[in-house]
Formats: C-alpha cells, sequence, structure tokens
C-alpha cells in the first residue's frame, strides 16, 4: 500500500530506533502506566510523559495509530478542497508530532510547521523523529501550555488530535475559539468513543459559529442529524501493529483499527462530499447495504445492487468512511 519512502514507512523506521537499548519489558510498563494516567483525570500543568523513556515507549506504541487516524481525516478533508495546500501547519498539543507527519503525508513538499506541547521530552523526541523526514527538519518544536493562556500565529492549518480530553471545559471553549481566530483551516480528531464524539461536536459547533464551513466528515455544516444519547460518529482506520503493540496486547494479528471521531473545517470554500458511509458496509448476495449520512441532513441506508452496474462494483470496494458516491475522474 506505502511506497518505500512514504512518510508512514519513514514514521515506523523512525520509531524502531527508539526503543534501542530500552528493554522491552520496561517499555511495555511504561506504556501500561501511560495509558492508564491518560485514562485518568489530566492536569494541563503536569505533564505525563516525564522522561526519555515514557516519550520512547509511549511514541513507538501511539504515534503509527495517531498518525493513521489523523491522515484518514486529513484525505477527506483534501478531498472537499482539492485546490488548496497549506502553507504553514501548527499542531497544538502535538506532543512527538504525528499529526505533522500526517499533514506531510496528505500534501507532500515543505511548509512552515509548528508543534506545542507542555512536555519537553516529547518535543525532544519529535524533533528527533523528525530529522528522517526532509519536509519536517526545519519544524520549531516549542514548549508552551496548552489551555486558556494559549496564544497562535496566524496559520493555515491547526491541527488538535487526542488534545481535547485532556483539557477542562472552559479550556476547551478557549483553546477553540483561540484556533479559530488563528487558523484558515481546523482539523480536530478525538477518541471514537461517545465522550470523545461529544467533544468533537462541541468544537464543531463552536467552529460554525466562528464562520467555518464544515469540510469532512459531514456533507454540510447543519447539526448532525444523530439523536444526542442514541449513537454517535466515528470512523476507523487500520493500523499496523509493531512488536510492542503486540507484546502490551497480546494476540498475533499483524493489525489493529484505532477507531477516531473528527471534524475538519475552514473558512475557504468547500465542496464537501454528497454523502458519507458512516458504518460499514455490509457485503451480502447480490447487494451492498450502505449508512449514509446525507446533505438534507439526514442518515439513511441504501441497498446498492448487481443492478445498479458500476455503482456495485463501487459499493463492494467501499470503506467505512469514504464519500458515497465516488468521485467520477
Amino acid at each position: 500500500m506505502n511506497d518505500p519512502a512514504s512518510p508512514a514507512d519513514a514514521l515506523r523506521s523512525s520509531l524502531a530506533t527508539l526503543l534501542d537499548g530500552l528493554p522491552p519489558r520496561q517499555a511495555a510498563q511504561a506504556v501500561e502506566r501511560l495509558i492508564a494516567s491518560y485514562r485518568g483525570a489530566t492536569p494541563t500543568d503536569a505533564p505525563i510523559l516525564r522522561d526519555r523513556a515514557d516519550v520512547a515507549a509511549y511514541a513507538a506504541y501511539r504515534m503509527p495509530a495517531t498518525f493513521e487516524a489523523v491522515h484518514s481525516a486529513l484525505e477527506a478533508f483534501a478531498q472537499a478542497i482539492p485546490d488548496w495546500t497549506p502553507g504553514s501547519h501548527t499542531d497544538v498539543g502535538g506532543g512527538t508530532g504525528a499529526a505533522t507527519w500526517a499533514v506531510t503525508a496528505t500534501w507532500p513538499g515543505e511548509r512552515s510547521v509548528t508543534v506545542l506541547d507542555w512536555a519537553e521530552p516529547a518535543l525532544q523526541t519529535g524533533r528527533e523523529i523528525a530529522a528522517a523526514t526532509p519536509a519536517l527538519q526545519q519544524a520549531r518544536w516549542q514548549r508552551a501550555r496548552i489551555g486558556s493562556a494559549l496564544t497562535l500565529d496566524p496559520t493555515d492549518l491547526v491541527t488538535v488530535s487526542y488534545v481535547l480530553n485532556e483539557l477542562t471545559a472552559p479550556d476547551r471553549t478557549t483553546l477553540i475559539d483561540t484556533v479559530a481566530s488563528a487558523a484558515q483551516a481546523v482539523v480536530i480528531v478525538e477518541p471514537g468513543t461517545p465522550d470523545g464524539y461529544a467533544r468533537v461536536i462541541e468544537a464543531r459547533d463552536r467552529l460554525i459559529g466562528a464562520g467555518f464551513h464544515v469540510a469532512a466528515p459531514c456533507p454540510h455544516s447543519a447539526d448532525c442529524p444523530i439523536v444526542p444519547g442514541t449513537d454517535w460518529c466515528h470512523f476507523s482506520a487500520r493500523v499496523s501493529r509493531s512488536s510492542l503493540h503486540r507484546q502490551i496486547k497480546g494476540g498475533s494479528l499483524a493489525y489493529e483499527d484505532e477507531k477516531f471521531s473528527y471534524v475538519a473545517a475552514t473558512r475557504l470554500p468547500v465542496t464537501p462530499a454528497p454523502a458519507r458511509i458512516v458504518r460499514k458496509p455490509q457485503i451480502r448476495k447480490g447487494q451492498v447495504l450502505l449508512d449514509l449520512c446525507e446533505t438534507e441532513p439526514a442518515l439513511r441506508r441504501t441497498t446498492v445492487t448487481k443492478r445498479h452496474g458500476d455503482l456495485y462494483k463501487a459499493a463492494r470496494d467501499a470503506d467505512w468512511g469514504d464519500a458515497w458516491p465516488p468521485a467520477v475522474d
């Protein structure tokens, strides 16, 4: 799927070197402790990533999943605004910089990049990892408290991935307002849980209120048609499992699926998808069932059968999160 020089492969290669000299058992213990910490309450003035061992273990474990989730969101965004390429990017709460790699994978080439995070060990490690790709070698890695006191310089694109859960509700609100005032485009990614979705919807509403247009995943900027408390919108990205993943989680599969929720919005004109596939397509004999979020807005299940010819072939190849119907070249 990825060519040998792709950002995904370069990232995996760089992460493999992080664990050199770190005993596997120590790495696994660090990841388990960090996962437990991230699931709890996290004060913004106390970085969870305390030292290089913490950062190395957690980066090797989590960066591939964060990369794939953010890359999926960015690809959907890029399809809605195909003639635009960001000339500058700020990654808020970026840690070791997974989102910067995802931006490079979506829009190749060099640009002004700034990564902001409170954890100095994470920034230092991110800087070392970024040396593996020319597009990120000049990136700025700056320590900053992510919250109500944050200030941002004007930039084309801001990413905020897996950050909102670590903030209080007032800090989340202030951060989204700060991001909206600084950027032409904003992409927010959170875990694909009901709570993660709720934080994304909260951010989505504030961005729309600030004059942004939703580019993805929604095919509209109206209210989400999901009745609160009954369901949540999320997607899935396939992640290659490293030996560290397998050691911690057990099992023998070479991959796992990262569930995530996201919103991509911009002040620029957009052409959203006519509809978005919001559940894994169900392939049955002679037909494919697609659950769609549509422009109206509305949620609807449609059945594509062999009688639909090429559309049926496209439906069989369609994936969760894809635009529907597929674009015609």
